[in-house]
């Protein structure tokens, strides 16, 4: 991704030549206003914290905000040694951390390793020593930081530079946030840029955003900066129900039959040995109904909330270790089996079903 500074050495040379060699006969094209883009101005900033590196994608494998670790990196999690390539990758370290409740999930880098910084800087790592040095100077978790990780460009950008004297000296196209961000950090004083409208920007609900010059563009990067949950805590499991839904959930509650505890985990205590023999059948009109060696146990179930903010509200007078409001964390679905997380606090809860239409 890093372009190593050429985009704009090539601009600056392109600039010596033109200027040299120009006479008064030369064309001088006047860049429309409110498409011009001045070094150093509020609006610069703004689009280099988007196109910022974004060092929370892969707190899983080390938690630091401030910093990537360049791909591909091998890393040891409960005697395992797993090989990361591409960002999907990280769904497999998660299985294995999520394999077992009662190991340590220690992730053990093999080192030398590349670190990527904000600015799309690579360095060499060597050892743990190292690594943790770079990320005592990152801020801390679900700190503020510069970048902007609710909105993203749609690639590619092009962009025409101007003079001083509103000649064209060069046009470019980004591919990617690391070519953007090195032309805007370098732009200079006496260049303006105009980008080739129309672009394309995606908030944090996967929308897609049409902008047609710079003041448009502000404007929608004022709108949704603070339109999501930047996820920059340490807790890599926080995020599985990204795309869960209250409709989607129920459906698979009252499709799915004969639901099972697969664990439940309360104070630290599990509790799941003591509910073998307990079907669960989660009915469409909000009633729950338990059957326990012919006995038969009512009660009821309700959901709100959106994404990773689904709260599942269960109420059984005669099965009290399950009555609370807890919030889904995860949906697995996979070779005819459904299971789903819930948790409240540190306590955990989850139901199996084999059986789904």
């Amino acid at each position: 991704m890093k372009t190593c500074k050429s985009i704009v050495y090539a601009v600056l040379g392109l600039f010596l030549i033109t200027t040299s060699c120009r006479t008064e006969d030369d064309l001088s094209i006047d860049p429309p206003e409110e498409t011009t883009l001045i070094a150093n101005s509020v609006l610069a900033n703004k689009i280099k914290r988007v196109a910022k590196n974004d060092g929370s994608t892969d707190n899983i494998i080390y938690n630091a905000n401030c910093f990537t670790i360049q791909l591909p990196v091998t890393v040891t999690v409960n005697g395992i040694v797993l090989t990361i390539t591409e960002i999907s990758n990280y769904e497999d370290l998660e299985d294995l951390l999520d394999e077992f409740d009662d190991d340590d999930d220690i992730v053990e880098i093999t080192f030398p390793i590349t670190i990527i910084l904000a600015d799309f800087t690579r360095i060499e790592v060597n050892s743990l020593g190292e690594l943790e040095d770079y990320a005592d100077d990152c801020n801390g978790e679900n700190e503020e930081d510069d970048d902007i990780e609710c909105i993203d460009f749609v690639y590619p950008v092009t962009a025409s530079v101007f003079n001083s004297n509103n000649e064209i000296i060069a046009t470019l196209t980004f591919n990617s946030d690391n070519e953007l961000y090195d032309f805007i950090d370098d732009l200079d004083e006496d260049d303006l840029v105009g980008f080739d409208f129309p672009i394309s920007i995606i908030i944090s609900d996967g929308s897609e955003i049409v902008v047609n010059n710079f003041n448009e563009l502000e404007q929608a990067i004022d709108n949704y900066e603070d339109d999501c949950d930047e996820d920059d805590d340490y807790d890599y499991n926080d995020d599985d129900c990204d795309d869960c839904t209250t409709s989607g959930f129920e459906s698979i509650l009252t499709n799915c039959a004969d639901w099972t505890v697969e664990e439940l985990e309360l104070d630290d205590v599990d509790l799941e040995d003591q509910y073998v023999d307990y079907i669960f059948s989660f009915e469409s009109n909000g009633t729950i109904t338990v059957t326990n060696n012919g006995n038969t146990i009512a009660g009821t179930w309700s959901t709100s909330g959106t994404g990773n903010n689904i709260s599942f509200n269960i109420n059984i007078p005669d099965l009290t270790d399950f009555n609370r409001s807890w919030i889904l964390h995860e949906i697995e679905q996979e070779s005819g089996e459904t299971e789903f997380e819930l948790q409240a606090g540190d306590d955990e809860l989850v139901f199996k079903s084999d059986s789904c239409n």
